[in-house]
């Protein structure tokens, strides 16, 4: 995708919340009819939402052309089996996130976050400009994919625990619900990381099968309830500093559609990845005061444990490329933007930031 042609087909869709006119189709324009397969439940309305609302807009953009109806995580494919059911055709395109699929091969993670990785803005700067998308369409080729990025939660929070944890000592033996790099990580510092699907990690916490669990941040983990059963919140979520969550298209239906409806489609997502992340921005600050309301202990992770785990990450990916011919090409270009943006936003950004948060106006 041209990254210039990308950005005339967003601005044609109006990035804006208000109603736009069906335009006028040609009379012989195809009706097309795609089921969408999400990882998430609706009762995640944020993040299921941004499927939702890609059908809604590219409906609206092709005159009713176009439908895509969604579906959440289980009715068609469990949640973590989206990746196979647009690959095998079982449906035509999914919203999920790539992090998920580490187990058929890492380089999948890239196109969602790694431990001690990218913010949200620095995510969709690799993807759009500086050369992500390239990369990962390149490897999802493979799997018969056509990715595009569909919303972000922005950095998350660190995690439930019933237990305070007041060093790096306090992780050994400690179970805690957390997949992917994020679990080898904390495997490595001597926790002992459980995979566990949404709808079964209160129980678990609840009975104390598990000490601790991850989830998103405070809008999506007041709903489900975790200040129930562990008063201990912690941040930062290292392992998510800005995850992307992914619209996979069948490579062989994306062929199909005509130019216009790729345009639509292109445009709705990347308005979908815009709202998401601007919808927890507005929600979480409001949830975590709610959290802290409700006696919601808040604390930041011990400096040890922050710093064993940012050196346990990059070993596990200077690891994983010497054996992984994939992962090795996306993390050689992903490790050099990486340095330049933290170099620019801890300039820039970070210094503005800090000085407003310790300077509050009254």
């Amino acid at each position: 995708m041209e990254r210039r042609s990308f950005l005339k087909k967003a601005g044609a869709a109006g990035l804006a919340t208000a109603a736009v006119a069906a335009p006028a189709m040609a009379a012989d324009s195809p009706t097309v009819r795609w089921r969408l397969a999400s990882s998430f439940p609706k009762s995640l309305e944020t993040i299921y939402g941004a499927a939702e609302q890609l059908g809604k807009r590219v409906a609206e953009l092709t005159g009713g052309k176009f439908q895509i109806r969604s579906f959440p995580g289980g009715e068609i494919v469990p949640g973590t089996q989206v990746l196979d059911a647009v690959q095998n055709g079982t449906v035509e395109c999914g919203h999920t996130c790539s992090y998920y699929y580490v187990g058929k091969n890492k380089a999948f993670a890239f196109d969602t976050t790694l431990p001690f990785g990218l913010t949200s803005r620095q995510q969709n700067a690799w993807l759009y400009y500086g050369g992500g998308m390239a990369l990962m369409r390149e490897f999802f080729a493979k799997y018969n994919v056509v990715n595009f990025p569909g919303g972000n939660t922005g950095t998350q929070m660190g995690g439930w625990f019933r237990k305070e944890v007041k060093s790096l000592a306090d992780l050994k033996g400690l179970k805690m619900r957390i997949p992917g790099f994020g679990g080898e990580i904390m495997a490595a510092l001597g926790a002992v990381p459980q995979t566990l699907a949404g709808g079964d990690i209160y129980p678990a916490l609840e009975k104390g099968t598990i000490d601790a669990t991850e989830w998103v941040g405070p809008y999506d983990d007041e709903k489900l309830g975790f200040y129930k059963v562990a008063k201990h919140y912690y941040y930062p979520g290292f392992w998510e500093p800005g995850p992307n969550v992914s619209f996979y298209v069948s490579k062989k239906e994306w062929d199909k559609l005509p130019a216009d409806y790729k345009a639509a489609f292109e445009a709705a997502a990347a308005e979908a990845n815009l709202s998401m992340q601007a919808e927890y921005d507005a929600k979480n600050p409001v949830a975590l005061v709610s959290l802290l309301q409700k006696g919601t202990k808040l604390h930041q992770y011990p400096a040890d444990i922050m710093q064993a785990a940012q050196k346990t990450a990059f070993e596990l990916y200077e690891k994983e490329a010497a054996t992984n011919p994939d992962f090795k090409k996306i993390y050689t270009e992903w490790k050099k933007f990486r340095t330049l943006q933290h170099g620019w936003f801890n300039l820039a950004e970070n210094k503005m930031e800090n000085f407003m948060y310790a300077n509050k106006v009254k």
